[in-house]
């Protein structure tokens, strides 16, 4: 069911509030791509400056767009237990198929404490768990032995891994067993990630060339490696562009080229600068998507 492209859904602004029309026609758009599924709430889609109350919304109205065409995993993490408890709750409720919960960032907890957290997280309702491992962010790092003991819990079923080492993969794998879906968070090392035993990215460049990331993930899981790379050099100048600054600010500038939104972002974030905007603008032209 997890398997391939998904984009970390962006959430679109204008004026300072969500825009809720362009978010319903970003669902159909992906969906037409031939995206795999959308994973709202993430960072990408700012999950740190919304409110509780938009953060359950763009979940809902999500899932009622997708209505069942793909999955739908929602953003559910936080580094407070209680409050990704309600978060979890709610994407249940609301009829996700999966919560992706991040590594507890700024508070720092021990390798038990994390086990105490997704256990938590995972005994508060039926909703299969996809962990977040992003040591850069959230400056705590889930070591494989830890990751190989929440396996062991039914709902816990995968992992967003954005160490950045692909070696990571293989030791996943032996922790974890091979049923256990691991998903790369990064683009740029998406289709490498795959070689060593993954099924699927979250992107954030899927987010403005959803067709050509699918296209790598399907290219890689048929085992057509070669095309992978073909695909995949298209891709990288914009995969760097778009995370030359904020990955997030980055593609909103992109998708505001190709007119899909608005590129605004909330604070503490900024809009691009001009030499990152022109590096977007190559990297969308050596992909083919703009002239």
């Amino acid at each position: 069911m997890f398997k391939g492209s998904f984009p970390a859904l962006v959430t679109p602004f204008r004026n300072g509030e969500v825009d809720w029309d362009t978010l319903g026609k970003l669902v159909e758009w992906h969906i037409g791509e031939g995206s795999h599924g959308l994973v709202p709430v993430g960072t990408t889609g700012e999950s740190p400056t919304l409110t509780h109350q938009e953060h359950e919304r763009v979940i809902a109205e999500v899932v009622r767009a997708v209505d069942g065409r793909i999955p739908v995993i929602a953003g559910a993490g936080s580094n407070n237990t209680l409050e990704a408890i309600r978060f979890m709750r709610h994407a249940a409720a609301v009829g996700a198929d999966a919560a992706l919960v991040v590594t507890p960032y700024y508070n720092k907890p021990t390798q038990a404490g994390m086990i105490a957290h997704f256990t938590a997280l995972h005994d508060c309702c039926d909703l299969p768990i996809i962990i977040y491992n992003i040591p850069g962010r959230s400056v705590v790092d889930m070591a494989p032995e830890t990751m190989g003991q929440l396996a062991r819990l039914p709902r816990i079923i995968g992992v967003k891994d954005a160490t950045g080492d692909l070696a990571r993969v293989s030791a996943q794998r032996i922790a974890c067993g091979k049923e256990f879906v691991q998903i790369s968070g990064e683009d740029g090392t998406a289709h490498g990630f795959n070689a060593q035993g993954g099924v699927g990215v979250i992107s954030v460049t899927a987010n403005v060339a959803p067709r050509l990331v699918a296209q790598v993930q399907e290219a890689t899981l048929a085992g057509d490696y070669a095309r992978a790379l073909e695909l995949q050099d298209r891709l990288m100048p914009l995969h760097r562009a778009i995370f030359t600054e904020p990955g997030l600010v980055g593609v909103k500038y992109a998708m505001s080229r190709l007119d899909l939104c608005s590129e605004e972002v909330r604070l503490p974030l900024v809009g691009l600068s001009d030499p990152t905007k022109a590096l977007v603008e190559d990297g969308l032209r050596h992909a083919g998507l703009i002239n």
